[in-house]
């Protein structure tokens, strides 16, 4: 008689940490799956939290907390070197009565006829080099070279030129029997002296955009305006003027917050403010008083004046280019 012998039981175990469940086993996979995706998540957040990071922390150092400072500074007596005394809005009940400020602030806004002088002498200087002629490609770097040049170099160059004695303006003016001024050192001439000199700094730059901003008109617009009869000036009066209007809107804005802030070439061809302080822009006043009076809290007071008065002329122009924007289906 034979003995049989029963087959052990398997018992059953835990699987090992780390080991993926089986392929059948749809809960654990499931689990799986969103663990490594919280995982991803969180390491995405992490990176972008860290790019974020960098210009948020610039603007709060370099430009909120410095602008908050500005505000507390212009409500305070402050030489720069010892601690500031604060005197609420005195500084700016004296800007009231300040002959200077309100005279610099006539001065800057004179100074901003230049913009539309500049921009109608580079429109026309784009249409001209939009058309094939010989030497294009000159014209348009000796026109661009005074852009890319220094500022004070410029300046220095011009204060030259517009000598009283010895100046090439004036001796150009001789050959046709013209006796010209001393420029800079007449109250009747020093502010159109520089705002030619502005404008020949800066034409070669509105030139540019202009000249890209024709370029991208669709030649199919001319085209069918010519079909109806349309002339030169009804095409540039109802096609180009329309479709470089953004271009004239962005030159617009960017030339009143340069030009309000003007100082190096007056700082250079007139450098105690011109006769009779008639060539002084706000930007120069403030400079002098921050620097050379060592008036801080009242040339911060200037400076933040200065900006809100640019803040509102922007607003202002976007508000106007919002009413005459169009589209083309």
């Amino acid at each position: 008689m034979s003995r049989t012998t029963a087959e052990p039981t398997p018992v059953p175990t835990a699987p090992a940490a780390g080991i993926v469940p089986p392929a059948g086993d749809d809960r654990g996979s499931a689990l799986h799956a969103r663990q490594a995706m919280r995982r991803l998540h969180r390491t995405e957040h992490r990176w972008a939290a860290a790019f974020v990071a960098a210009p948020v922390i610039g603007f709060l150092v370099f430009t909120l907390y410095p602008l908050g400072y500005a505000l507390y500074a212009s409500l305070t007596r402050w030489n720069g070197l010892t601690a500031p005394q604060f005197i609420g809005l005195d500084n700016y009940v004296a800007l009231l009565g300040d002959e200077y400020f309100r005279k610099t602030l006539w001065n800057t806004a004179f100074y901003m006829i230049g913009i539309p002088i500049g921009l109608v002498l580079a429109l026309l200087l784009a249409i001209a080099l939009n058309r094939k002629i010989p030497g294009q490609t000159a014209f348009r770097t000796i026109y661009y070279v005074p852009v890319i040049s220094s500022l004070a170099a410029i300046a220095i160059v011009w204060q030259f030129a517009y000598n009283g004695d010895f100046g090439l303006v004036n001796q150009v003016l001789s050959w046709f029997g013209v006796d010209g001024p001393d420029w800079l050192q007449n109250t009747a001439t020093v502010k159109p002296a520089i705002i030619l000199m502005a404008v020949w700094k800066g034409l070669g730059y509105s030139m540019l955009l202009y000249l890209a901003a024709i370029q991208s008109v669709p030649r199919s617009l001319y085209e069918a305006a010519s079909l109806d009869g349309a002339n030169g000036y009804h095409r540039f009066r109802w096609i180009t003027l329309p479709m470089v209007r953004p271009v004239t809107f962005f030159l617009v804005v960017t030339n009143v917050i340069a030009g309000s802030q003007i100082f190096t070439e007056i700082n250079i061809m007139t450098p105690t403010g011109g006769p009779e302080f008639s060539s002084a822009s706000i930007v120069y006043y403030i400079v002098r008083k921050a620097f050379k009076y060592q008036q801080m809290g009242y040339a911060t007071a200037m400076a933040v004046v200065l900006g809100l008065i640019v803040l509102v002329v922007t607003l202002i122009q976007f508000r106007l280019n919002r009413r005459n924007s169009f589209s083309i289906d």
